[in-house]
């Protein structure tokens, strides 16, 4: 069986040391001789690089699709043929690798056609919801997963039609979305071969081939790399029929290509840059073409490129000896493999990447409050609807203690649009109950409450949009000049515009008349209105206004019947319908108008926010 971990046994090392170490082959110039005099080939390694937004896709996909499933999801990983010659290609994952929705279960069907710099391959993602999964995920049965594919892959002919399977890798990783931690790692499955292959010869495509097959190998190489049905394809047949006249094939041409005549070379993308050694995707090539072909002895060109195009000085040109492993024509029988990557330090472990510093700390704030929403919906409440509660607009009358906190639990609770409304400043004994206030509101006379409130919840959580209106809000029991007549009468109808342009309204003013207007405005917008209110040792919070399922505009037809007005008894049936249907409102059971109660004693007045008798409407 496929064995990423071949040395040592994983349950006796630590969490991030438990692959072994010697699954991945180190580079060097030449490998250990044989008895013969060849030496063993070597590989140069495949390395990873991850884009931010990769992270920045997947981010959103565990908020917004995902929620706590830990379901593997497929990913296209990226490569090109080394195009530096210091540097090698590494496979990158992009914001593209991820599907929009994998929730639906959709196949990767990501084509990247025609772009010679992004070869896909496919991946699969194993995300854990948290530290402690990810470091006891069983990492082996992981990769063996993924080596049986390939093996399976091979046996059944797939790789000929898509050659791209040959460079199958995973990863597992962890998303932190309050720190933006992301914890990852990668494996490259590769087939061992044993004995492994040996080099017979090494040397630079300028050396081995004449003027005329090197212009006509260039020429063709340059073709399949311009085509668009051919540039993602990462392994081929270079077929020369003679000096003059080379082609690029696919690999389920092998067969043709040997009644035709003429030499067969296996090519591949390189993405190495080392002079004496070929890239970690020629590792199963070689596995596939000993046991689909039955190779002993192949030729391979490792296809480098240098400004874009095909360069002979960079390619190099491998011979090789192979010998079929024992067992290997078995199909049930998986061959061992390698290819954990190691992480940064050079040792094998996970690597880790903190986005934060690069993230607006606005967007890191919205991020964090959303996680810990989402979390209660995907554990607790599935039907707490977030968006409905981000969109909602309330306006809250007061901004005293029930006001401020009132304001700092609805953005708990994800509502995004405050507005509050209240007349008075931040006095010296504010800030000892009212949550939104601080010693520095109060000084040169005090701030507005409102002003001073808005700025602290945006203090608090930039994402919010709050805002202060400052004005009277009229009462009954209060005696009006005739001069003040026309200021009262613009309060009421800014009070009226306010009431209606905001979903819910919570009465939070500190005296029972000041809720009157607004809860009379309340009943006649047909607005969900919330009172609360509170005394020396009671409190009381009710919601009045429309009942559930009752609408202004969708039960006005009711008045009308099929061929026109309703007689009286049926008009009359009909509102008692919909008052039964409407909840009752603060001041249902009083008999008497509200009064003034600010010309009170102070340590009175507060008690009668609470009636008597509370009504049961």
């Amino acid at each position: 069986m496929a064995d990423g971990d071949e040395k040592e046994d994983m349950e006796t090392r630590p969490a991030f040391e438990s692959a072994d170490r010697g699954s991945f082959i180190n580079i060097s110039a030449v490998g250990g001789s044989s008895s013969s005099g060849h030496s063993i080939l070597q590989f140069s390694p495949l390395q990873s690089t991850v884009d931010e937004g990769f992270w920045r896709k997947l981010a959103d996909l565990k908020l917004e699709v995902l929620g706590i499933s830990e379901n593997p999801l497929e990913v296209t990983g990226f490569y090109a043929p080394m195009f530096h010659e210091q540097v090698s290609n590494h496979l990158k994952l992009l914001s593209e690798s991820l599907q929009p929705d994998p929730g639906r279960g959709t196949s990767v069907s990501i084509k990247f056609s025609g772009n010679r710099n992004l070869c896909p391959v496919p991946g699969i993602l194993y995300n854990m919801n948290t530290l402690d999964t990810f470091k006891a995920l069983d990492r082996r049965a992981l990769f063996n997963l993924e080596v049986q594919k390939i093996w399976e892959d091979i046996h059944s002919g797939k790789v000929e039609e898509d050659s791209s399977l040959l460079c199958r890798f995973f990863l597992i990783s962890y998303a932190d979305l309050k720190k933006w931690n992301f914890y990852y790692w990668f494996a490259f499955p590769a087939l061992v071969l044993e004995p492994p292959a040996m080099l017979t010869d090494l040397r630079r495509a300028s050396e081995v081939f004449s003027i005329e097959e090197g212009t006509a190998l260039l020429a063709a190489c340059n073709e399949w790399r311009q085509s668009t049905s051919t540039a993602g394809v990462p392994f081929f047949l270079v077929h020369i029929i003679s000096n003059v006249v080379v082609r690029l094939r696919p690999l389920r041409d092998w067969e043709a290509c040997q009644q035709e005549g003429g030499k067969v070379l296996l090519g591949f993308y390189d993405p190495c840059h080392l002079p004496a050694n070929p890239g970690w995707p020629l590792r199963n090539f070689l596995a596939f073409a000993v046991v689909r072909w039955g190779l002993e002895r192949a030729t391979v060109l490792c296809y480098r490129e240098k400004g874009g195009f095909g360069d002979l000085q960079q390619c190099l040109v491998v011979d090789i000896l192979v010998s079929t492993p024992p067992g290997w024509s078995n199909h049930e029988l998986v061959p061992k493999a390698v290819g954990w990557e190691l992480n940064s330090h050079g040792k094998l472990g996970p690597r880790l990447i903190n986005l934060a510093t690069e993230m607006d700390p606005k967007r890191l704030a919205i991020s964090a409050a959303d996680l810990n929403l989402k979390l209660m919906r995907w554990r607790a409440l599935p039907s707490l609807d977030l968006k409905c509660l981000s969109s909602t607009k309330c306006l809250l009358l007061g901004a005293g203690t029930l006001g401020c906190q009132v304001a700092r639990n609805l953005m708990a609770w994800g509502v995004r649009h405050i507005t509050l409304v209240d007349r008075g400043h931040v006095a010296m004994s504010n800030p000892l109950r009212q949550s939104l206030y601080t010693h520095d509101d109060c000084l040169n006379g005090g701030k507005l409450k409102v002003n001073a409130a808005a700025e602290n919840l945006k203090c608090i959580f930039p994402g919010v949009e709050a805002e202060g209106v400052s004005m009277t809000i009229p009462m009954p029991g209060h005696f009006v000049t005739a001069d003040e007549l026309s200021n009262i009468m613009k309060d009421c109808m800014q009070l009226k515009d306010l009431i209606d342009s905001h979903d819910v309204i919570f009465l939070l003013t500190d005296t029972r008349e000041s809720r009157w207007l607004p809860t009379l405005l309340c009943a006649d917008a047909n607005k969900v209105a919330i009172t609360a209110a509170l005394g020396f040792d009671t409190f009381l919070v009710m919601r009045h206004g429309a009942g559930v399922g009752l609408s202004i505009d969708t039960d006005a037809p009711k008045m009308l019947g099929q061929d026109g007005p309703l007689e009286f008894e049926d008009l009359a049936a009909s509102a008692s319908e919909r008052r039964e249907k409407r909840l009752g409102c603060y001041f249902c059971s009083d008999v008497v108008a509200p009064v003034d109660v600010l010309s009170v004693s102070l340590f009175t007045y507060k008690s009668n926010l609470i009636p008597r008798r509370v009504a049961e409407c």
